[in-house]
């Protein structure tokens, strides 16, 4: 099988474009240093094509002319990160709906059952009496986040397998 580049964007194949296909390792620290989350835990880098919405589009702004082997850090505002909480999305449950494999304990992240199969995880808040609090807000919500990442392979969209050999 042969790659075909075209000659135009052979200068720019190991930069991160539009539609690219992203490599990287990245790290997530609040405001307080402190690693929210960060691929180089078990050594497994992230991989994403730019434009598919893994990404906030304020993240992907960020990696847009980035090239393989680049680090670079980016502090970001609760705006352009996670947002900020929506109070719409702090819902108020019967305890009763609660069982003793998902019980209602504070601070217990639990994952709910949506009417089109998919799966919503909310932050158990607060329990009182029979009255149970979840949030359904990003956990990062509200936070202004740090985002470090290094670039270890970006593959163009338009690099495509030809049926020549």
């Amino acid at each position: 099988m042969v790659i075909v580049v075209k000659s135009s964007d052979v200068a720019n194949v190991h930069v991160i474009g539009e539609e690219s296909l992203v490599e990287f390792h990245f790290e997530l620290k609040l405001e307080d240093g402190s690693a929210a989350e960060s691929t180089r835990v078990h050594n497994k880098p992230a991989r994403l094509i730019m434009g598919d919405g893994s990404l906030t589009p304020s993240f992907e702004q960020c990696l847009l002319g980035l090239a393989v082997g680049d680090k670079k850090s980016f502090t970001l505002e609760p705006e352009d990160a996670f947002g900020q909480p929506n109070p719409n999305n702090i819902v108020h449950m019967d305890r009763s709906k609660f069982d003793a494999e998902s019980p209602a304990t504070e601070g217990m992240i639990i994952a709910f059952a949506q009417p089109d199969g998919t799966e919503m995880p909310g932050i158990i808040r607060t329990v009182i009496g029979e009255s149970v609090t979840v949030d359904f807000n990003h956990p990062l919500a509200g936070q202004k986040v740090t985002f470090d990442v290094e670039i270890l392979n970006v593959q163009q969209s338009d690099v495509t397998p030809s049926a020549e050999s």
